[in-house]
């Protein structure tokens, strides 16, 4: 289980780098399905989440610890050097021995450096459908990272949506395949 999660978190974070890196210059103001972001925004959230990895992980420090470091912009005027730094800092934080089974502090408490990890890399899979469809790159899903990501999402939907991160579930049409199910479950339209 461990390296199939480090291998999915490294295949999310190549994948969201690959859209990152295929933003145009004009594309940096558009809108995304996360009807608050722009694209800006929404990369600004996951090179963020990104740049939390190391100093939790691997330094243990906790969310009031860290303060208010990554708030506002961490993209800078290089976006695509600021997503490669924090992507690389994050998966070496996680690839470290025994990052994954140490207690991580999180805002809603603590939980294992898996579970965190795990976290992380579903988010990173469903941002990058998301910057896919804002850009106009194929917003197909690695299956991989659809499965993955449905068995970690299916048993907590119903309190990611209460939780105001996600929108509510949407209906499922019947034989809806694995990225589409994903989709509705994160109250994201396929």
């Amino acid at each position: 289980m461990p390296d199939t999660l480090l291998e999915r978190h490294a295949e999310a974070l190549r994948l969201f780098g690959e859209r990152v890196h295929a933003v145009a210059d004009d594309q940096w103001d558009a809108p995304t399905p996360c009807t608050e972001w722009t694209v800006r925004d929404l990369v600004n959230h996951v090179t963020g989440e990104q740049l939390w990895i190391p100093p939790m992980v691997t330094d243990g420090r906790t969310v009031e610890e860290i303060g208010d470091v990554f708030s506002g912009d961490v993209l800078g005027d290089d976006p695509y050097a600021a997503w490669d730094r924090a992507a690389t800092a994050a998966h070496a934080a996680f690839v470290a021995p025994g990052a994954l089974d140490r207690t991580v502090t999180l805002s809603y408490g603590p939980v294992r450096g898996s579970a965190y990890c795990s976290e992380l890399t579903v988010d990173c899979i469903l941002h990058t459908w998301d910057l896919s469809r804002a850009i106009g790159a194929v917003d197909r899903l690695p299956e991989d990272l659809v499965e993955f990501s449905l068995k970690a999402v299916t048993p907590h939907a119903d309190a990611l949506a209460a939780s105001g991160m996600f929108a509510p579930p949407l209906d499922v049409p019947a034989g809806a395949d694995a990225q589409t199910r994903l989709l509705a479950l994160v109250g994201r339209q396929g």
